[in-house]
């Protein structure tokens, strides 16, 4: 049974301290330059920008996994309060002074049951606003409020922002976001299920008694704790496969983490909670490095999985020069270098069973998820699992195939041939779903290549 969190229990993780509201035009007030300050910001940002950046608001300087966990970003901030009304109880909004750049993305944080958010989520506040978000914090109607209620009075708080606030010209429409904590977290789901428009959604240790995932078509990311008794991690672990297998989604558990930890200021959850809003509302992709294959950045989380294949990157390439007098190379087609093992017969993935980790695992097919189990990376011959670091192996009693420390022997190696069979080489058998079965659970065995190929048999990285 759920226990409601109580919002003026005291934090049981102790954080950095808590920014005190206003900082931001206090310390700017110190300097003496609270608008210059801003428009120096902006400069730096618009000489830092690339000009072949993949999305228009990809603003600020190439993050580093120093900056993400920084305090404050680069944009000066400043923060309004909102009376009671327009369907929410108030609040308090955040954004970045400088207007140089355009509008800006949003996003709209509720609290836990019986809980504020100037008590609880606050400190959130500047902080993502001087990323280059405008923030409102929305207070609830009732203290008692459930999730529906507080989800539907995220989707007010962003109206209202958008179409009512004295900031409203700052703000894209296009590019909204919810967070919420608790029961507010299942208010942040909810509101994802009742407007598949918003960009992205994040459930802090969100309770969600009102349903689950398989309507929720918005990118979402789902934090947890190890230790958290109230909204505890096996009710999390099977709240997140719920959501739809084409939705984008990671899911993050810190260690030693209880339910009040996202209530004292901390940079451990902004770690993946900036790049998700920076992927998904901005579209900056400079950010994906810091999710996938896996976090850049492990400090505290004690388990982690993301739909990686789902989650938007771009490499850039350098422009090639041909001289006119030179005979260009042969074309050749060479597998991805990362991706999901797709069989050509059940069009299922090669799993990790049961998400373990440890030598031995087996591998069988399973409807394909994007899930840190299905992810591979081919490089040198060897399919590294990057979750887990340990590579596709075949067993010595000549037909296992399973998870193994990589090692660099033969029964690591691995060739993906032009027909799809993929030839193991210290034994030159295929990778084959045993019986020629196809349904989710099939084993993966290695088998004398069938000649000419057989789809039980044949596999593409993708």
């Amino acid at each position: 049974m759920h226990q409601p969190d109580i919002g003026d229990a005291p934090a049981r993780w102790a954080g950095p301290a808590r920014p005190r509201a206003g900082i931001s035009r206090r310390l700017l007030s110190m300097l003496g330059v609270s608008v210059a300050v801003g428009v120096v910001v902006a400069a730096t940002v618009v000489a830092t920008r690339s000009a072949s950046a993949d999305s228009p608001y990809q603003r600020g300087p190439d993050p580093t996994v120093a900056s993400v966990a920084a305090t404050y970003g680069p944009f000066a901030t400043a923060q309004i309060n909102v009376a009671p009304g327009n369907g929410f109880n108030g609040g308090t909004i955040y954004y970045p002074t400088d207007t140089s750049l355009g509008t800006w993305g949003a996003v709209a944080i509720v609290p836990g049951y019986t809980a504020k958010f100037a008590n609880e989520e606050a400190w959130m506040g500047p902080r993502l606003a001087s990323f280059g978000f405008v923030v409102i914090g929305v207070e609830t109607n009732s203290p008692n409020d459930w999730d529906t209620a507080r989800g539907t009075q995220l989707l007010a708080a962003l109206d209202y922002l958008t179409q009512k606030s004295s900031v409203r010209d700052r703000v894209d429409a296009s590019r909204l976001s919810v967070i919420g904590h608790s029961m507010g977290g299942g208010g942040a789901l909810y509101a994802a299920t009742q407007r598949p428009s918003l960009k992205a959604a994040i459930g802090l240790a969100p309770y969600f008694p009102s349903g689950n995932l398989s309507d929720d078509r918005v990118p979402t990311l789902i934090q947890g704790g190890q230790n958290d008794t109230v909204v505890t991690p096996s009710y999390l672990d099977g709240l997140y496969p719920t959501l739809r297998a084409d939705t984008p989604g990671a899911y993050v558990q810190y260690s030693g983490a209880d339910h009040l930890f996202w209530t004292t200021a901390n940079d451990i959850e902004l770690r993946t909670q900036i790049p998700w809003l920076k992927i998904f509302v901005d579209g900056d992709t400079r950010y994906t490095q810091f999710m996938c294959p896996a976090l850049k950045d492990s400090t505290r989380v004690s388990k982690y999985s993301a739909k990686c294949s789902l989650i938007p990157t771009s490499t850039p390439s350098s422009p090639t020069t041909v001289s006119p007098t030179t005979t260009p190379p042969p074309v050749t087609t060479a597998p991805p270098s990362t991706g999901r093992l797709r069989g050509t017969a059940s069009g299922r993935c090669a799993d990790i069973s049961g998400y373990s980790t440890a030598d031995g695992a087996r591998l069988q097919l399973y409807d394909c998820t994007g899930q840190w189990n299905q992810a591979w990376s081919y490089t040198n011959n060897t399919l590294v699992n990057p979750q887990s670091g340990k590579c596709l192996n075949a067993g010595s009693d000549g037909t296992a195939v399973n998870l193994w420390t990589c090692n660099g022997s033969g029964a690591q190696k691995w060739t993906l041939q032009g027909n799809g069979n993929l030839v193991n080489t210290a034994t030159s058998k295929c990778l084959d779903a045993i019986g020629q079965g196809t349904g989710n659970g099939t084993g993966l065995q290695i088998y004398a290549c069938v000649a000419g190929g057989q789809g039980n048999q044949q596999w593409s990285l993708q």
